[in-house]
């Protein structure tokens, strides 16, 4: 396992949004919520945390220690909105590095979110792009990482399970140096037992789930300041071995105090990869 002293590292201190806490369930809804609901029944408080630069130790991370790596790999894309580009290379590319970067078998692209920030806007607002997500979550939980991988497998779903797999996020600017609400993870290791909190996540035809995350001052946040489009973050979202001490790695976007007041807002892209051991 690796370790390092994160306090050495150069920092910004910045504000994170975490849930508060709250008895209720937490539900939010991927669409204009009901005339009696809000869009999210949640409410998130700031906390300031101290966010390290990675760079210095980059080559020391794990997605199975911390639960993401930083990685220096090209796109031959030229244009990262090209959707046909994207499902006929980019995603054949993302495969490939994520096979290399895990030892896995089979490699599976499910989905991919592209993300343009507008000031002001709201995130999946009718007619717009979707926004960065200012609101520290995980994609997926103990409940609905299986059920991801049953939607996308079929009927190979039942055989799968019985091994591993991971659910894994490949991101990746647009537009580099990103200075303008860059991603901010957190260090798996430093999460606790009952810092996950289950979110409901209501769409039209169906419902899944994500983590909200209770602030915890133990947690230790890192960032890549000023990313390249050579450069991509890959995490893991799910991992069905419990075993393993980097199952899920909360992130959220994060406003840069540092960052320039002319910066390009950020442009990116995740693809969402199914990663199978058998």
């Amino acid at each position: 396992m690796a370790r390092f002293d994160a306090t050495a590292l150069p920092r910004v201190e910045a504000a994170l949004h975490y849930v508060a806490p709250t008895d209720r369930p937490l539900r939010s809804y991927a669409y204009d919520a009901p005339a009696d609901a809000p869009r999210n029944e949640a409410v998130y408080e700031p906390h300031v945390m101290p966010i390290h630069d990675v760079r210095p130790m980059a080559g020391r991370l794990s997605l199975d220690d911390q639960g993401f790596i930083l990685v220096d790999q090209a796109t031959a894309v030229a244009d990262l909105t090209d959707e046909e580009a994207l499902r006929q290379v980019y995603y054949h590319e993302t495969c490939d590095l994520v096979r290399a970067a895990t030892g896995a078998m089979r490699v599976v692209v499910f989905d991919h979110t592209i993300r343009r920030r507008i000031p002001g806007a709201r995130d999946r607002a009718a007619g717009l792009p979707r926004q960065p997500v200012p609101r520290i979550h995980n994609d997926y939980t103990e409940t609905s990482g299986p059920k991801r991988m049953h939607d996308v497998m079929g009927p190979e779903a039942a055989a799968l399970e019985q091994g591993r797999y991971l659910i894994v996020n490949v991101w990746r600017p647009i537009h580099g140096p990103l200075q303008d609400m860059p991603l901010a993870l957190c260090d798996a290791r430093t999460i606790a037992a009952g810092d996950l909190i289950p979110s409901a996540l209501v769409y039209r035809d169906r419902t899944g789930e994500t983590y909200a995350v209770r602030h915890n001052a133990d947690h230790r946040w890192f960032y890549a300041p000023g990313m390249a489009g050579n450069e991509a973050w890959m995490f893991k979202c799910f991992d069905s071995d419990r075993a393993n001490p980097a199952r899920f790695a909360p992130h959220t976007a994060f406003d840069d105090p540092t960052a320039p007041a002319d910066r390009r807002p950020r442009e990116s892209i995740e693809l969402r990869t199914l990663v199978l051991f058998s």
